[in-house]
């Protein structure tokens, strides 16, 4: 099964990185602002956008080293799919190893999702070092499917 692979680089704390993926405060300034939910092991958090979304149930959240989702909800390509974060400090940068996993096969749909994801992490690590990321529906327009 094919995967979708990113790796990003942050000046941030592996504690704040983790705290901006396991919180919904912190989902929504980097991801889309409609999102909602229950962000503790075993809940499910429901992120929107403007054609539709998604449900992930929580899986795994280690503090400041990994978080997994399972898509419960959502396009029938991602629902089964895991979402993972592996997080590691490397001097002054948190390490954020980023993947999709669990395609069933490699679908046009998943050429514009791992994109989108590139341009997500990018708003992850913009709002960890700035301030203000780039969550749906400010985030970078890149088809029809946004």
């Amino acid at each position: 099964m094919p995967d979708i692979l990113h790796r990003i680089g942050v000046t941030s704390s592996p504690d704040a990185v983790y705290t901006a993926l396991t919180t919904i405060d912190g989902l929504a300034s980097w991801w889309t602002e409609d999102t909602a939910g229950d962000s503790e092991v075993g809940g499910v958090i429901r992120f929107r956008f403007l054609p539709g979304g998604f449900d992930m149930k929580v899986l795994e959240a280690k503090p400041a080293e990994r978080v997994v989702w399972e898509v419960v909800d959502g396009p029938e390509e991602w629902i089964g799919t895991q979402v993972r974060f592996e997080l590691e400090q490397e001097g002054d940068f948190t390490v954020v190893l980023f993947r999709h996993q669990g395609w069933r096969e490699p679908v046009e749909f998943m050429y514009h999702c791992s994109t989108k994801w590139a341009t997500f992490l990018m708003s992850l690590k913009k709002v960890l070092e700035t301030g203000e990321g780039d969550p749906a529906p400010r985030d970078v327009r890149i088809s029809n499917w946004h």
